[in-house]
């Protein structure tokens, strides 16, 4: 028997080889003899199919008889393109569309990930990183601008998270400044003690304080340029008490009246003042090149490259740095005067916040003069707004009534949807509280939120631990919910097992019910035979 059953599996594996040889014989014969009267387009069709079927040929086969397919009509897909073309048509894309053309294949990949578009994403976005070089991206000790732009995104999502608070002491009396250096990981404030501090952002310890100056601080800015050389590895030493210091230590003479707003940028210094101007100092020179006259208290200013913004009273204005010319103005941006100035590095928006509580939204390019429209406006807190800062997508307000209003503008800022959103916004997003009253200032970056008013203090929101603490509530909730479940399926199980063991007791109940009737009248006619 085994024996025969082994002859009988070579004669079908036999059979099998034959068919299939058979079936080659039979297609090779079609492919090699055409039929005569078959017309050309048939025996293209059959080449091409033939051709698709060998996988030694892979794809770049197919792709040519695609190409070379009259019923294609000639076309070609975008990868087919010289690379340099590609990369003009990617200019095109915004970020989100470029992220997703990276996906599908890898020449599209290698063209969007090194692609410059993503560098001006970031400036316009969150403006040139402070601190560090040019990046170029072809350095592997550096991140590309891609890398940079989708870091910097996923960190503005922290702060919908949760937060821890410090409170920074040491002022005597109310902070009126606050500025934050992410590159540095400082804080600068200051106030009506006259005196400047300087704080580390990690740590919250007090570093520096400089003398008393005899004036309230109501304006305080700094940057990179500014941080110490030769030993003082924090800050220019504000104390004064290096010999080194008094060379670096000047004062700029010119404005008739208290200074309400300062500002930098590389080359030069911005300060406004209740004297009704705005001044522009050469930073090289330390000497006015320009006077910005308004007609009321200067109250904010915010310098963009080649313009700055500024508001006086109840307007906004627009000025060019290099001619000084008057490029465009917002009558009545505000009821009463308009306290808070913000820009988005584009230079197309500007945020505005007043006396009448109340946060707008204007489009430069569309005020040439006269009075404009705002794009959208929220009214969050019900006192007056004193202070704006503004970190792509978050615009954060602080308030006289203790609040901080964090707004949302990412889709504002959407420049096709800017049309249907006139007037109308979405309400805040999240508000911040646990403050006693008259918040005069906050800054923004780096995952934290500072502020100072009334109370002499400096809280530091800080959300830098807000993704990884939300990650964690996540796996907590889904071991929970497993948990859970497995709870669950065993009290199934335990019901399942206690409803049938009643049934079988129910049974078990019957039979013996029926056992006992039968021996009853079993004993009971025995009885009676017994009687009888």
């Amino acid at each position: 028997m085994p024996g025969r059953r082994d002859s009988l599996s070579e004669i079908s594996v036999g059979r099998v080889w034959d068919k299939q040889a058979k079936s080659r014989h039979l297609i090779s014969t079609t492919i090699s003899r055409p039929n005569p009267f078959s017309k050309p387009e048939k025996k293209l069709l059959t080449e091409k199919s033939a051709s698709v079927t060998h996988p030694k040929k892979g794809t770049a086969t197919s792709s040519v008889t695609a190409v070379d397919d009259p019923s294609s009509g000639g076309r070609r897909s975008i990868t087919d393109l010289p690379p340099a073309l590609v990369s003009e048509i990617l200019c095109h894309l915004n970020a989100k569309d470029l992220g997703v053309v990276s996906c599908v294949s890898t020449l599209l990949y290698s063209l969007a990930s090194d692609h410059r578009g993503w560098k001006e994403f970031y400036c316009g976005r969150w403006g040139l990183p402070l601190g560090s070089p040019p990046i170029s991206s072809s350095s592997p000790e550096d991140k590309t601008w891609k890398e940079l732009f989708v870091e910097r995104e996923f960190r503005s999502n922290s702060y919908m998270g949760r937060f821890s608070m410090e409170v920074l002491r040491g002022h005597t009396e109310a902070v009126r400044s606050v500025f934050l250096l992410p590159a540095a990981k400082l804080i600068f404030t200051g106030g009506y003690d006259s005196v400047v501090r300087t704080w580390d952002m990690e740590d919250g310890l007090a570093i520096a304080s400089s003398r008393s100056l005899g004036c309230t601080i109501r304006a305080v800015a700094a940057d990179m340029q500014l941080l110490g050389r030769r030993g003082a590895p924090h800050l220019f030493d504000i104390t004064g008490s290096s010999s080194t210091a008094a060379g670096h230590e000047f004062r700029l003479w010119g404005h008739e009246g208290p200074v309400t707003c300062i500002a930098l940028d590389s080359a030069r210094i911005f300060s406004g003042s209740w004297d009704m101007s705005v001044r522009i100092w050469d930073r090289a020179r330390k000497k006015c090149s320009m006077v910005l006259r308004h007609g009321d208290w200067v109250w904010s200013l915010v310098p963009r490259r080649t313009t700055v913004a500024t508001t006086a009273g109840g307007d906004a204005y627009i000025w060019d740095i290099e001619d000084g010319n008057q490029l465009a103005v917002i009558n009545n941006a505000h009821v009463g005067n308009a306290y808070a100035l913000a820009r988005t590095h584009s230079e197309d928006l500007l945020f505005t916040g007043g006396e009448d509580g109340a946060v707008r939204l204007f489009e430069l390019t569309g005020c040439d003069g006269g009075s404009s429209r705002p794009i959208a406006t929220w009214v969050p807190h019900t006192a007056a707004v004193q202070s704006l800062a503004f970190e792509f997508p978050w615009l954060v307000s602080c308030s006289s009534d203790g609040r901080l209003a964090l707004i949302d503008v990412r889709k504002l800022l959407e420049s096709g949807r800017r049309r249907f959103l006139a007037g109308a916004a979405e309400p805040p997003q999240r508000m911040l509280h646990g403050f006693g009253c008259n918040i005069f200032s906050v800054a923004v970056g780096a995952d934290r939120i500072c502020c100072g008013g009334e109370e002499g203090v400096v809280r530091v929101w800080n959300f830098s631990q807000a993704l990884e603490m939300e990650k964690r509530a996540r796996a907590l909730r889904g071991i929970r919910l497993e948990n859970r479940m497995r709870r669950r399926k065993v009290q199934l199980d335990w019901s399942g097992r206690s409803g049938s063991s009643e049934q079988c007791s129910v049974v078990a109940a019957k039979r013996n019910q029926m056992g006992g009737d039968r021996a009853w009248h079993s004993k009971r006619g025995v009885g009676g035979k017994l009687k009888a």
